[in-house]
């Protein structure tokens, strides 16, 4: 059995996780608040909690469960965990999105940053990153799991359902994928701009094994996500369908579109910072 989440400690890591959001995208007026604010307790669920990894971070991820971010523009909440769980020092944030800076706008891999294995940002291509390294860790014979991310408007791009039915094809059932199902893209809500439809029927159909949680519920998406893991091999690549609130846990921010890709001004981070608790100390 696996050992039981502490709700309270992995609570408090997301609030400085958003703490560390807000501040970094407002530092250079640059950034994607919203779809990180809502990942929150995914991020932190599965770097403090699901995934088997080493912090001495090496690109193969041989003999450790990797994870592939495809969403790539949600790189303040992917910095801020790595930073948190240990990759680099946390000081580091500081740096997003400036000049010679490893943490730049969209995760890149040029400068070696650790925890991330490829560039993403251009949206349709991470699924079909993480599905590649899962067949190569079953020629491998290595035994962990590969997770990934991806946004509920990307599920538009066509490379998507080609991967997915590749995958269901090849039964590769070593794959825990997971959409963030906000229902909001950066023009407006997804039934505006291209309705999904019932998303989970169109992955039934698929061959994949679907679930769905709620991804700011820590307690059912750890139930999930280990519930997940406890499917894999089973002969079918595992979807995640997680609804989120973008902006979650700022008032202001929550439930819109808005907050896609705009950086608070010093009045708004002040009344966001107010509602986030420092928890393991501002860097």
């Amino acid at each position: 059995m696996p050992n039981p989440p502490n709700l309270e400690n992995l609570q408090n890591i997301c609030s400085q996780v958003r703490r560390d959001i807000v501040r970094m995208v407002h530092a250079v007026n640059s950034g994607h608040p919203g779809g990180s604010l809502g990942c929150t307790e995914y991020f932190v669920a599965l770097y403090h909690h699901i995934m088997e990894y080493s912090n001495d971070f090496k690109m193969d991820g041989e003999n450790e469960d990797v994870f592939f971010l495809s969403n790539g523009h949600i790189s303040p909440v992917f910095y801020s965990t790595l930073a948190r769980a240990g990759f680099f020092p946390v000081a580091e944030l500081a740096t997003f999105r400036k000049i010679d800076s490893r943490l730049q706008g969209h995760p890149a891999t040029e400068e070696g940053l650790p925890g991330i294995r490829i560039a993403s940002g251009s949206l349709g291509q991470g699924l079909s990153a993480a599905i590649g390294v899962a067949l190569a860790k079953k020629l491998n014979d290595d035994s962990k799991i590969v997770y990934a991310l991806m946004g509920d408007g990307e599920q538009q791009e066509g490379q998507i359902w080609e991967a997915a039915l590749f995958a269901a094809h090849n039964k590769v059932d070593n794959l825990i994928a997971t959409i963030d199902y906000n229902k909001q893209q950066i023009d407006g809500s997804i039934d505006d701009i291209n309705s999904l439809g019932d998303v989970k029927a169109k992955y039934d159909s698929f061959g994949w094994l679907t679930m769905s949680c709620d991804g700011n519920d820590m307690e059912e998406l750890i139930n999930t996500l280990e519930s997940a893991k406890e499917k894999t091999g089973s002969g079918q690549p595992i979807m995640i369908i997680m609804s989120t609130e973008m902006g979650k846990g700022v008032d202001f921010m929550e439930g819109t579109h808005k907050w896609h890709g705009v950086a608070p001004n010093d009045e708004q981070l002040a009344d966001a910072l107010s509602q986030l608790e420092e928890t393991l100390g501002d860097y």
